[in-house]
């Protein structure tokens, strides 16, 4: 299983960018996917997910900027970023769980980063 990310880059104070997360490979089932970042000396942070069912929920710092959405028939998952802000700034990293057989446990895939950087 791979997730593959794009969309990142340098963006201007108040800017968008909009991230995408494919994942492929022996996918039998995709549970939960999500956004994390992880800011040059700090820790990595659950920035959004958003379940199979389309449930989503935000770290407060974004909450009415960004926006998480997925396209399940593609096992994509997207994060559309308004209103970015220079701590915006980090490396951000797609999770998703899955299963590739329908008999073993769901296990968490990471995506390889992506910058993200904000900046006049």
């Amino acid at each position: 299983v791979q997730l593959v990310e794009s969309g990142g880059g340098l963006v201007q104070p108040g800017g968008s960018l909009r991230l995408s997360c494919a994942a492929s490979g022996s996918i039998f089932s995709i549970n939960a996917m999500g956004w994390y970042r992880q800011a040059p000396g700090k820790q990595r942070e659950l920035v959004a997910a958003i379940t199979s069912g389309g449930s989503t929920n935000y770290v407060d710092s974004v909450k009415g900027r960004f926006t998480i959405s997925r396209d399940n028939a593609k096992n994509t998952v997207y994060l559309q970023m308004n209103s970015l802000k220079p701590e915006d700034t980090a490396v951000y990293y797609c999770n998703a769980r899955i299963k590739t057989n329908p008999v073993l446990y769901w296990n968490d895939y990471w995506g390889q980063g992506t910058q993200v950087t904000v900046s006049s």
